[in-house]
């Protein structure tokens, strides 16, 4: 059930696919950035206590809702999404499904740079 691609093809389709979330959200991303990485490191697998396999994405960073609060300073460094790009692709069988897991995963990860917690973001799903 695998489909892979090569980590070039991969970031065109990350980057098709954050062209599909809505202006809504677009607008806010200011000083972020987006990585693709084959697999989660440890640190995080223990930090979030999941699986190195089952992790699809992360949202490091500031909740856009907790900015400006430290004397509106602004952050020197950008936030970041990281996606999985062996775990997304695990679980894709072509290309059509591939494109809607990363959607998923960036619109997940927004939705934790949102200030959303994980039970919250569960329960909208």
């Amino acid at each position: 059930m695998s489909y892979s691609v090569s980590r070039e093809h991969f970031e065109k389709l990350a980057e098709e696919a954050l062209k599909t979330l809505p202006e809504e959200y677009r607008k806010y991303f200011v000083n972020i950035t987006i990585i693709i990485e084959d697999y989660p490191g440890e640190e995080d697998i223990k930090k979030l206590n999941t699986k190195k396999r089952t992790l699809l994405g992360l949202f490091s960073g500031v909740p856009y809702t907790e900015k400006g609060r430290f004397f509106d300073v602004p952050y020197p460094l950008p936030d970041r999404i990281i996606l999985f790009q062996k775990n997304i692709e695990s679980i894709s069988s072509n290309e059509e499904q591939l494109v809607e897991e990363i959607r998923k995963t960036l619109i997940h990860e927004v939705g934790h740079y949102f200030g959303f917690s994980e039970k919250e973001l569960r329960e909208y799903e």
